[in-house]
């Protein structure tokens, strides 16, 4: 009796967050489709995450070669598209490039850099001798969640964290729910860069980016929020709808904006 009334004691907070969950107000998902309920209406920028996987021996020679291409790409006006970040993979899989790009306008500016970029015979040559030194490439197009922090250039120097989460098919309003509260908790050291959901590539994905000073930095921010009252409750319920999860530590390049 003693041992079923702690058990009873110890899950009565649950219940009782669980029953405050049924009292906030929250997105229907039946009214619009996720990507229009979770997006920044007051922009229409679209952003592709690329990943490519690099041969050992050629991941300095892909680095010196994005550094001299992508500025210009990013630094030309006829181009509607700016780059977001630029980094190698530090711990997580190793000789892994990862590239961030915002299109103004969404889905037609997209459109009109690839057709200008075809034309481009400086990146024609480019992506040529880029393919001979990459294993495998991947991509996503993302929209940016409204609640998070738009992805501005910083100064560095620091280190990113890219989180991925592949979400249960389903979850994404319920996942967006939580996370429009759990943000605030995580703003205190400005380490929040910018928050992504997939809308072509690999669905029900999230990507949570994020700055750190360093390591330990990072861990003591992390540990931090633990000392916050409410951070606990939203962990417990978004970890349900995850079914995998993935976390970079990325050095940025020289090029990146984000440093």
């Amino acid at each position: 009796l003693i041992c079923r009334g702690l058990a009873s004691s110890a899950s009565r907070p649950r219940e009782d967050s669980w029953l405050k969950s049924l009292f906030v107000r929250k997105v229907d998902p039946r009214k619009d489709a996720h990507s229009n309920l979770l997006a920044k209406r007051e922009t229409s920028s679209l952003y592709k995450l690329q990943i490519h996987n690099v041969k050992p021996e050629c991941l300095d020679a892909y680095n010196k070669l994005c550094q001299e291409v992508l500025p210009k790409i990013h630094e030309e006006k006829h181009y509607p598209c700016a780059l977001v970040g630029t980094w190698n993979t530090w711990y997580g899989e190793q000789d892994q490039a990862v590239h961030l790009w915002r299109y103004e306008g969404g889905y037609p500016a997209l459109n009109e850099v690839m057709s200008k970029l075809r034309q481009n015979k400086e990146f024609t040559e480019f992506r040529k001798e880029r393919g001979n030194m990459l294993l495998s490439r991947k991509n996503q197009l993302l929209l940016e969640f409204s609640f998070w922090n738009e992805p501005v250039p910083r100064a560095g120097p620091n280190i990113y964290e890219l989180r991925s989460y592949q979400l249960r098919p389903g979850t994404m309003i319920e996942w967006g729910n939580y996370w429009a509260r759990a943000i605030r908790f995580r703003q205190d050291n400005n380490e929040a860069v910018g928050g992504f959901f997939s809308q072509i590539g690999q669905l029900y994905m999230v990507h949570h980016l994020w700055a750190y000073k360093d390591l330990q930095t990072r861990e003591d921010i992390r540990n931090a929020a633990w000392n916050k009252p409410g951070w606990d409750e939203l962990v417990y319920y978004t970890v349900p709808l995850i079914q995998e999860m993935e976390s970079r530590i990325m050095i940025p390049l020289k090029i990146s904006p984000l440093q």
